[in-house]
């Protein structure tokens, strides 16, 4: 079953932007400004320091303080990067998004 969200969640967040991954498992986020969509296999969200797309296996949403920008990301974290940009439609894979 893919758990998802149709349109981006967005709030307010602080402008500092820090990432601690724990045993490959867990990943605390701040500064995370909106989660534009995730499944069990990615999450792209948009940071004080631009787009960062996480890709995994079994990824869950453990965590989410839209007051302070805080995000939990739990599963099985495979690889972490930033992007320059996010464009396209919804309907448009994440990979045709990120390589525009």
């Amino acid at each position: 079953m893919e758990d998802s969200i149709s349109n981006p969640l967005r709030f307010e967040t602080n402008p500092y932007h820090n990432v601690v991954i724990k045993d490959r498992k867990i990943m605390e986020l701040t500064g995370v400004k909106q989660i534009d969509s995730f499944d069990s296999s990615e999450f792209l969200m948009e940071t004080a320091q631009g787009w960062m797309l996480v890709q995994g296996k079994d990824l869950t949403l453990g965590k989410l303080d839209t007051e302070r920008g805080d995000v939990v990301i739990k599963g099985l974290i495979e690889n972490l990067s930033y992007v320059s940009n996010k464009k396209g439609s919804p309907k448009e894979s994440f990979m045709s998004k990120i390589f525009k």
